[in-house]
């Protein structure tokens, strides 16, 4: 017996877009990856995947995760030359119903019921506040954040742009590092250095700063150098990148009062588990001078599900046709 498809849910970012079908048990079904970057439209993308999963049987609604801001169901990407609404969606699919919500809000979404192997946590064993605030954030193309909030009628997610807000120096070193890009790009964001054209420049930056000439040509190659080579100024990138993300993540956790939990995700901090966990991440989060107890009872995990922000958007589905019944 074919199974009833009740919804199709994708997470497209500046690189790759994933679909899947949740079926009337709230499956995730069929789950595929398509490079952005070879299709004009977000709408061209989900119809090569409709077409080759559901073919006539059309599933009635949809929530797609979107790397950028949501504003009044439109979405205009911030790192891929796309823009769509809900309405479109509908209209181009034969939708009951669209949503679009930010990538991060679906990566909150999932974050709760996520377990065993899909985390692994970074730090000390700790157990979250009951019913408290948990935070989802994260670097790829960009660097995302979302918020989680716990109430009695169910999880809200709040979506934001937090990896616009400032990036602040902890040391001589990071303050030369912001020092050469604020030269290039005048006021310099969390995300110019927590990405992955931020490690690059993370790289570059380092590489200035003890008077070195950078060998590599990307992000790729330094985080291969880094991983894999032993080649020391990739290794020192890397380690700063993670204690940079430790800082961010106990800033964030603060201004939030994240404390359920810190999830990190994303597509480059999977790639250096071992390095995250390895004390620097954890050291930076909990180096908060007066709040630096408060810190060290919030739990900090990474997210190695795969689908995470599929997840988070099969259950923004169901929270729909909750609310529509």
């Amino acid at each position: 017996m074919k199974p009833t498809y009740v919804g199709l849910v994708g997470d497209v970012g500046g690189t790759n877009a994933r679909f899947a079908l949740v079926d009337d048990q709230g499956r995730i079904r069929n789950p595929k990856t398509y490079p952005a970057g070879d299709y004009p439209t977000l709408i061209e993308v989900a119809e090569a995947y409709l077409e080759t999963t559901a073919g006539r049987r059309r599933p009635p609604a949809a929530v797609l995760a979107v790397a950028g801001p949501v504003v009044e169901g439109e979405i205009e990407f911030t790192n891929l030359d796309w823009q769509v609404s809900e309405a479109e969606l509908i209209g181009a699919f034969e939708l009951h119903e669209a949503r679009l919500i930010n990538d991060f809000a679906a990566q909150a979404l999932a974050a709760p019921v996520l377990s065993g192997d899909d985390l692994r946590v970074i730090g000390p064993e700790l157990k979250g506040a009951e019913d408290a605030p948990v935070v989802v954030l994260g670097a790829g193309t960009g660097f995302g954040v979302s918020l989680l909030v716990r109430t009695p009628r169910g999880d809200l997610p709040v979506s934001s742009e937090g990896g616009h807000a400032a990036f602040a120096p902890y040391d001589g070193v990071e303050a030369a590092i912001w020092a050469s890009l604020r030269r290039t790009h005048g006021r310099v964001s969390i995300e110019r250095v927590l990405s992955g054209p931020g490690l690059y420049a993370l790289y570059r930056g380092l590489a200035e700063v003890h008077g070195a000439q950078p060998i590599h040509t990307d992000e790729k190659a330094v985080l291969k150098a880094g991983e894999e080579d032993g080649d020391p100024l990739a290794e020192e990138t890397l380690d700063r990148f993670c204690e940079i993300l430790g800082s961010v993540a106990g800033d964030i956790a603060l201004t939030c009062g994240a404390r359920g939990g810190v999830y990190v995700s994303g597509g480059i901090a999977p790639r250096m588990a071992d390095r995250l966990a390895s004390g620097g991440f954890r050291r930076r989060f909990e180096d908060k001078g007066r709040l630096s107890d408060y810190c060290r009872e919030i739990p900090t995990c990474l997210i190695l599900h795969p689908y995470a922000a599929l997840v988070g958007a099969a259950r923004a589905l169901a929270q729909m046709e909750g609310a529509r019944r």
